[in-house]
């Protein structure tokens, strides 16, 4: 064979194999998006008066409550409601991060949201001060309601 004839069927052999290459991160691509679906992210107050099953995106799909929340202050419970949903949004977040990683490897912008993640929540989410404070309030006081509130800011900013 010839130097031409030969670089072309090196071209061509290139070319199969690019394509084959493409077939496979296409059906890579397409289990990771469907992976990426199902992610759900599951949390739990640190009582256990509620939990709170949120899906890809941060869509909340379950709130349960044990018997504890009928002692509960309004106040309370709906802190501990919105807590517990930020959490179980940053948990989805972070399984869907852990997906991405899987399939893609790691990347800039997913270091970011991993590295966000865990300076908000840490690597395991301790129980906002706030919530220990207002539950040992006698009911009628709102001892602590504005240290929790100032808490809270920060989950209100994640989904943004």
């Amino acid at each position: 064979m010839t130097e031409w004839p030969q670089r072309l069927a090196q071209r061509i052999q290139a070319i199969d194999q690019a394509a084959a290459d493409n077939r496979l991160r296409a059906e890579s691509y397409k289990q990771m998006t469907e992976e990426l679906k199902a992610v759900d992210g599951t949390a739990s107050s640190p009582d256990g008066m509620v939990t709170v099953v949120a899906g890809a995106g941060g869509s909340v799909k379950s709130i349960s409550f044990d018997e504890s929340f009928k002692t509960a202050t309004a106040d309370l419970l709906a802190k501990t409601v919105m807590h517990t949903i930020a959490r179980a949004q940053a948990d989805a977040a972070r399984a869907q991060a852990e997906v991405v990683r899987r399939g893609l490897g790691g990347s800039e912008l997913l270091d970011r949201v991993l590295s966000e993640e865990e300076r908000t929540f840490g690597d395991k989410p301790t129980p906002d001060p706030g919530v220990q404070v207002l539950r040992q309030a006698p009911a009628s006081s709102r001892a602590g309601y504005d240290d929790y509130e100032d808490g809270f800011d920060i989950y209100q900013g994640m989904r943004r």
